[in-house]
C-alpha cells in the first residue's frame, strides 16, 4: 500500500513538470530570439506527451485511491491551461505570428479557452471533449512552421475559438473508446513525425504539410461521431 501511494505522488510530480514546461517556456519567450522560440516549441511538446501519458499512468496506479485528499485532475486542468492555451497563445504573438494590429484577436482563443476549461461537461461520460478541447499548442506549432498568410492565421484562430463554444464531440485518445485505438496509432506515428521536424531531420515545411493528415483525420472522426449522435438523438 506504501508503495502504490509513493507512485500515486510520483504520478503527480510527473503531472506537475508540465507545470515546469510552462514556466521555462515563459522565460524564453520573455528572452524572445529564434533559438528560443525553438526550445518553446520542444517544451510544448514535452508538455504535450506528459498530459498524453499521465492519465493512463494514473489509473493504471488508481491514484484516486491511493490519495483521496489530493485532486489530480484539477492539477490536470490547471496545467494544461497553461500549456495549451496561454504559453501558445503568447508563443504566437512572440512570434509575430499575427500583424501587430491584429494581435488583440489573440484574446478570443483566451477566452474560449477560460470557457472550455470551466465547462462541467468538458469532458463526457461517454469518453469524449466537448467542444474545441483548446489544441492551441498545436495550432502554433504549424503557424510557425507553415508560416501561412495572415488571412489564414486569422481564420484558423477565429474558427477554433468559434468552435469551442459549439457542443460537438472531440475523441479523447488516452480513454478507451470509439477509434481510441486507431488514434493512439496514428498520434504516435504524428508525435515522432513532429519531434523529427522540430530537430531538423526532416524538411520543416513538406513535412509539416503531411503531418497535417492526423490533425484532419482528429477534427474529420469526431466530427462524423458527432453528427451520427445527432442524427439518433
Amino acid at each position: 500500500m506504501h508503495i502504490r501511494k509513493l507512485l500515486a505522488w510520483c504520478v503527480h510530480f510527473y503531472t506537475a513538470l508540465g507545470l515546469v514546461a510552462a514556466a521555462c517556456s515563459a522565460v524564453l519567450l520573455v528572452h524572445g530570439g529564434e533559438e528560443n522560440l525553438r526550445l518553446v516549441i520542444v517544451l510544448m511538446f514535452v508538455a504535450m506527451v506528459i498530459d498524453a501519458s499521465d492519465g493512463w499512468l494514473a489509473r493504471r496506479i488508481r491514484v484516486k485511491e491511493m490519495t483521496p485528499t489530493f485532486d489530480g485532475r484539477r492539477l490536470d486542468d490547471i496545467i494544461d491551461f497553461n500549456t495549451f492555451t496561454t504559453i501558445p497563445l503568447l508563443f504566437i504573438w512572440r512570434s509575430d505570428l499575427l500583424p501587430g494590429d491584429l494581435a488583440y484577436l489573440l484574446f478570443l482563443p483566451l477566452i474560449a479557452s477560460a470557457y472550455g476549461f470551466s465547462q462541467t461537461g468538458a469532458k463526457t461520460d461517454d469518453g469524449y471533449f466537448l467542444g474545441f478541447p483548446s489544441y492551441w499548442n498545436v495550432v502554433a506549432f504549424y503557424l510557425f512552421f507553415l508560416q501561412p498568410e495572415p488571412c489564414y492565421s486569422v481564420s484558423v484562430i477565429v474558427l477554433f475559438s468559434v468552435l469551442t463554444f459549439v457542443p460537438t464531440k472531440y475523441l479523447h485518445p488516452s480513454i478507451p473508446g470509439p477509434l481510441s485505438t486507431l488514434s493512439v496509432a496514428l498520434g504516435a506515428v504524428w508525435a515522432v513525425l513532429v519531434l523529427a521536424i522540430i530537430s531538423g531531420i526532416v524538411d520543416e515545411y513538406s513535412w509539416s504539410i503531411v503531418s497535417l493528415l492526423y490533425p484532419v483525420y482528429y477534427m474529420a472522426a469526431s466530427w462524423l461521431i458527432t453528427i451520427r449522435q445527432w442524427k439518433r438523438a
